[in-house]
């Protein structure tokens, strides 16, 4: 009888935890490492910070710090009112038990959320669309303009970009950032 040979495990190579992985890498760009000295430990720690759309576009010049800022106040409405962070109902009671109850802070924040996409035309406008997705979920403009779009349909990512601007500029003006000009 012939003696079984054995077969050589193939290792798979170990995965560098210091690199960022490729599903994160994937949903947007990072800047490059910072080295820096941990103030606990003393050892050297790698720090790679996440791209921010509004952040690039101020810095590419696409838009103006009114608008930057208009986008980072609607961004910090949006998760004070808890629409990223949507809860489910329970499917078993517990009987005695308290329901959610919303404080005073996070329905003033839904009410300045609500008046801010009615003015940009609503939920199912373009601007109201865009400022939900890409400003109040996070989610890239290219992301927005593939999946959602506006109408169910999706939107080419230099329009998105366009739609992004402009809704940017309506917050802006309506939260105050800019001076309002007549028109002509």
């Amino acid at each position: 009888m012939a003696a079984k040979r054995k077969t050589k495990r193939a290792t798979t190579p170990r995965e560098d935890l210091a690199q960022p992985t490729s599903w994160r890498l994937q949903h947007g760009g990072f800047t490059a490492p910072v080295r820096e000295a941990d103030p606990d430990t003393g050892s050297t720690v790698v720090h790679r910070r996440a791209v921010d759309t509004l952040g690039l576009m101020l810095t590419h010049g696409t838009i103006t710090q009114g608008m930057y800022d208009a986008g980072c106040l609607f961004r910090t409405l949006f998760r004070r009112a808890a629409f990223d962070s949507m809860t489910h109902s329970q499917l078993i009671r517990v009987p005695g038990g308290t329901a959610d109850v919303l404080s005073d802070r996070t329905i003033d924040a839904r009410r300045k959320v609500a008046k801010a996409l009615d003015v940009l035309g609503g939920h199912d406008s373009a601007a109201g669309s865009c400022a939900w997705h890409v400003l109040g979920l996070e989610t890239s403009v290219r992301e927005w303009a593939m999946r959602q779009g506006w109408g169910g349909r999706p939107v080419p990512p230099t329009q998105a970009q366009g739609m992004l601007v402009a809704t940017l500029a309506v917050l802006a003006g309506h939260f105050g950032l800019v001076p309002r000009t007549r028109a002509a």
